[in-house]
């Protein structure tokens, strides 16, 4: 494959170029029954893309190594949530890279021994997009259709970028939860959307995977298809009728709102240092800040 490193030696590239010119051409004309595609066209308008492209390239890991060298702050955010890894999600029901904090290095060049702190970022209840596995599943929007899942998507805004349909939604699953921590080493959670809660008299947290065999996980299982067979155990808390959006301090928040996150910490093992109240950065309450942890 080509690759924008590539495009600092013209000569290299026009080579490059050609071998992966000739494999597709070969398929539009005997497979598709296209036109190929020009050689010369297609390099000649790579060469307008390196004239204007080297200059923003730079050896990305040298520089980060030089930010960690000098003592700056250096943080990385990832997109997408674990079990969507290519390698250790619930395949297929993945995305096509890694979405864990193992992606850092792979993908930046930055040594994982520098790296000081991984803070997960975990909404107060679940969701998922898509197919695939969610044991706590409340909503879905066909077969599902339990009220207090419609109030989670409907008050949370979970609405989906492409299509506008409401996500999928279900209660704050510890034993997916306790993977993730496994997978990414997870120092401290960021926990969000803790005001999307107000109002539901009774919350659930689902502590266990019943398997068929009559086990029970407190870790979820690897293969999907282990995961779409385990039914939640639960432990009910009682919910809170005030209102926390937009809190910013601890003291804001009702005792029964403590109570959840301090239970949440108790069966993760990790602690909650951030926790979000709102959609702006303001609505947030942090215990520890990331950067000095």
């Amino acid at each position: 494959g080509l690759r924008v490193g590539d495009l600092f030696d013209m000569e290299a590239f026009a080579e490059k170029l050609k071998e992966v010119m000739e494999y597709h051409n070969f398929q539009l004309v005997n497979f598709y029954k296209a036109e190929p595609v020009s050689y010369e066209a297609v390099l000649e308008e790579a060469k307008g893309y390196a004239e204007l492209l080297t200059s923003m390239v730079i050896d990305v890991t040298d520089e980060l190594d030089a930010a960690r060298k000098r003592g700056d702050k250096i943080m990385f955010e990832g997109a997408q949530g674990t079990l969507l890894d290519i390698d250790h999600g619930t395949y297929p029901y993945v995305t096509s890279s890694n979405t864990t904090a193992g992606g850092v290095a792979a993908g930046s060049g930055f040594g994982p021994r520098h790296i000081g702190y991984i803070l997960g970022i975990a909404k107060a209840y679940c969701t998922r997009v898509g197919a695939g596995p969610f044991p706590t599943e409340l909503y879905d929007g066909l077969e599902k259709q339990d009220p207090v899942g419609k109030h989670l998507g409907t008050v949370g805004h979970e609405f989906g970028a492409t299509t506008g349909r409401l996500r999928r939604t279900g209660w704050f699953d510890a034993v997916a939860m306790r993977r993730a921590i496994q997978i990414n080493s997870v120092s401290g959670f960021c926990l969000t959307k803790l005001d999307v809660l107000d109002g539901l008299e009774e919350l659930k947290i689902c502590t266990g995977y019943k398997m068929e065999d009559g086990s029970v996980l407190e870790v979820s299982p690897m293969a999907a298809e282990a995961f779409e067979k385990a039914t939640p155990i639960y432990e009910t808390m009682p919910g809170w009728s005030e209102n926390t959006f937009g809190a910013k301090s601890l003291d804001a928040l009702p005792q029964a709102a403590l109570n959840y996150i301090k239970r949440i910490e108790e069966l993760t093992g990790v602690p909650v240092d951030i926790i979000s109240t709102g959609p702006d950065r303001n609505e947030t309450i942090i215990k520890v800040h990331p950067f000095e942890a």
